[in-house]
């Protein structure tokens, strides 16, 4: 009887385990979380959400320092050798800081998206807005802010408006780089990736 039941627990434990479900951030060094321990960064701290309230999801740190859309769409299927449910695409703030003429961007984040599908057709893609500093010009700077809810928009997927909102700028949540965040600012960062994440977690 006894065998029985621990035969019965292993094989439970086990068909949970292969329940799990799993979370893709996709992105750069905000992802990656440069200058902060990696239990620090904002995918770590997504990941403490998701334990305290039982879901069973696992959250996969895809951020790489430096990567540009065009390093994510050449990185992309490597990442995608496993099941992905739902990614969060965070790129494309490396390419404005260099200047890059943002039709190549959006359309590398558009293959992004599209081998992201083609990969497993009902995966849920959020995809996270940024800001570039305003010394590229006005129009540079408003066409980079436009990319990523024509994207959303076109895509139907959900934006997270501003992945930088509320630390952006605020010396108390960014490093002396004032480009990434501390990790107070991760906590904040993850907090707005949350907003957008939660309702796609209660589906």
């Amino acid at each position: 009887m006894k065998r029985l039941l621990l035969l019965f627990l292993l094989l439970t434990t086990s068909a949970i385990a292969q329940e799990k479900k799993t979370i893709l951030i996709f992105g750069d060094s905000i992802t990656a979380g440069l200058g902060v321990d990696p239990s620090q960064a904002f995918p770590a701290v997504i990941q403490e959400k998701i334990d305290s309230l039982g879901l069973n999801y696992t959250v996969i740190n895809g951020g790489l320092s430096g990567e540009t859309s065009a390093g994510g769409l050449r990185r992309i299927n490597w990442v995608l050798q496993r099941k992905v449910d739902i990614m969060i695409l965070e790129l494309g703030g490396n390419d404005g800081l260099r200047g890059i003429d943002l039709s190549s961007t959006k359309e590398n984040l558009q293959q992004i998206i599209n081998r992201a599908l083609a990969n497993n057709p009902d995966m849920e893609i959020l995809i996270a807005g940024m800001q570039v500093p305003p010394n590229l010009g006005i129009e540079y700077t408003r066409e980079f802010q436009d990319l990523y809810p024509d994207l959303a928009e076109s895509n139907e997927i959900p934006l997270i408006p501003l992945i930088l909102d509320k630390v952006g700028g605020r010396d108390e949540y960014m490093q002396a780089d004032q480009i990434h965040p501390n990790a107070a600012g991760h906590r904040i960062v993850a907090n707005t990736v949350w907003e957008s994440l939660y309702p796609v977690l209660k589906k």
